[in-house]
């Protein structure tokens, strides 16, 4: 199965998600939504703008907020770093060998 790391699609950041799909549905204003998750409203304002990383904190008020559990979060910001870090570091990993017994 190929995934978007193999595709080379850009792997969503999920702050996009949160702020594409889930605030909107949950029809409160953002400052609630902070209130809510207990992190301050630049914060959540960092998230959404793809500024920040969601942490493993973050992930579990998420996903306790959202009834969906910290694991989509924390895998939706992993492949979202090994994506950027597959493109940022290209050139010096293609030079590195694969090793086999």
């Amino acid at each position: 199965m190929k995934t978007p790391l193999s595709h080379g699609l850009p792997a969503v950041h999920p702050g996009q998600i949160l702020r594409v799909d889930v605030l909107p549905a949950l029809g409160r204003p953002t400052a609630e939504i902070a209130r809510l998750l207990g992190i301050s409203r630049q914060h959540l304002y960092d998230l959404l703008n793809e500024k920040k990383p969601v942490t493993p904190a973050t992930a579990l008020r998420i996903g306790k907020l959202c009834g969906n559990g910290p694991d989509l979060w924390l895998t939706m910001q992993a492949r979202h770093d090994a994506w950027e870090a597959s493109h940022r570091l290209a050139a010096e990993v293609k030079k590195i060998p694969t090793l086999r017994e």
